[in-house]
């Protein structure tokens, strides 16, 4: 049996709410996604196929086009391209003649293992990696096809060659002992500008992080400092050697498009702990910030009518937010179909809604569009 919109949004996952900073409706126009830019990583379905070329549908911004010497360098993974599957690419163009996005799937795969090594290097992941070469300076580690180095400097002292006139012809000669070993590493610094990915094997190991996760319960509430910032969230450094994950659901109330945009590296902030599992420290910082859905409790009731901004479409319609951080879904079943979803309601205009649903304990709204 069909479900209910209701049944829907109680059990949406991917309901949440908007992103806005200040209070007047204004504000929360700026809410609406942007075209692609160049360097941006997209991804898309194939759309059609031609002769090399190939057609990957970017909506609601238009039709992206792999060909030329894009296409020549990626044509033994298009050969199995059919029209329907996705494919992930890098923006290398914007003003096409005919009016394409053009795309580079080379680009996109070296962007998407850079953006992992960033990843990694914020997250502190620790990876076990063999060493394939030395020279006088340290070690040198392949990673996901990139060569990286692992300074001396940043060996532990246990393998930290243990020359004592510190003669660097000799040290090279116990660093050429180590290839083929492997060792716990971390990425430290990933620059996919100046191609620089540089390991350290110090603070990897599992016992130290271990050892400094145990000082720390749920529900602490600590200060400190940003260190890094993805697009699912920023980390946080509590203390030397211990960084932990805001995740983008746990940094506001309302709806975080992009981390990056929100908190700068090195600015301080108040976080508390919300889990602790398997050595790495959970954080939020909403936790610790007004729920929005109390205030909204007392002052919105169901059959209200009201105004809200489109902020997000997702599978089952479009989130509209009545103000900051109370949103409500639109069910796609108040329209013929989706596309008619989308030309009536625009993201970041203002529409009337009235309230169908509202169960704000549980922090779940539906809306339907006054005709």
């Amino acid at each position: 049996m069909a479900k209910t919109k209701e049944e829907v949004l109680v059990e949406d996952a991917d309901v949440e709410v908007p992103e806005v900073k200040g209070g007047p409706m204004a504000e929360l126009l700026a809410a609406a996604p942007k075209s692609p830019a160049i360097d941006d990583v997209v991804e898309g379905p194939v759309v059609a196929v031609g002769r090399a070329r190939v057609f990957v549908d970017l909506h609601p911004f238009g039709t992206g086009i792999i060909y030329g010497r894009e296409y020549l360098s990626a044509r033994e993974t298009l050969k199995n391209v059919h029209i329907g599957d996705l494919v992930t690419a890098k923006v290398v163009g914007t003003d096409n003649a005919e009016g394409y996005i053009e795309l580079s799937l080379r680009e996109a795969r070296q962007a998407l293992i850079w953006n992992e090594a960033e990843i990694a290097s914020q997250k502190k992941t620790v990876f076990e990696l063999p060493i394939t070469d030395a020279n006088k300076g340290g070690l040198i580690i392949n990673w996901n096809g990139l060569s990286g180095f692992l300074p001396a400097s940043q060996l532990s002292p246990a393998h930290y060659p243990r020359v004592p006139d510190g003669d660097k012809d000799k040290i090279f000669v116990e660093l050429k002992k180590m290839i083929g070993t492997k060792l716990e590493v971390m990425v430290i610094t990933a620059s996919p500008k100046e191609q620089k990915l540089i390991f350290s094997e110090k603070g990897a190991g599992s016992t130290e992080r271990a050892s400094l996760v145990e000082k720390y319960n749920v529900g602490d509430t600590v200060e400190g400092v940003v260190t890094g910032a993805t697009e699912f969230g920023v980390f946080v450094k509590i203390e030397d050697g211990l960084e932990g994950l805001v995740h983008i659901s746990e940094m506001d109330w309302a709806l975080v498009e992009n981390p990056k945009a929100r908190y700068k590296v090195g600015e301080p902030v108040k976080v508390k702990v919300i889990e602790i599992k398997d050595g790495k420290v959970s954080l939020s910082i909403k936790a610790l910030l007004d729920d929005p859905w109390k205030a909204a409790g007392a002052k919105y009731k169901k059959d209200q009518k009201v105004e809200a901004v489109v902020i997000k479409y997702n599978k089952h319609g479009a989130l509209a937010s009545i103000e900051e951080g109370v949103a409500g879904l639109v069910h796609v079943s108040e329209f013929a179909s989706e596309d008619e979803l989308r030309q009536k309601l625009e993201l970041g205009k203002v529409y009337p809604f009235t309230i169908t649903f509202f169960e704000p304990k549980d922090r779940r709204m539906t809306l339907k569009p006054v005709v």
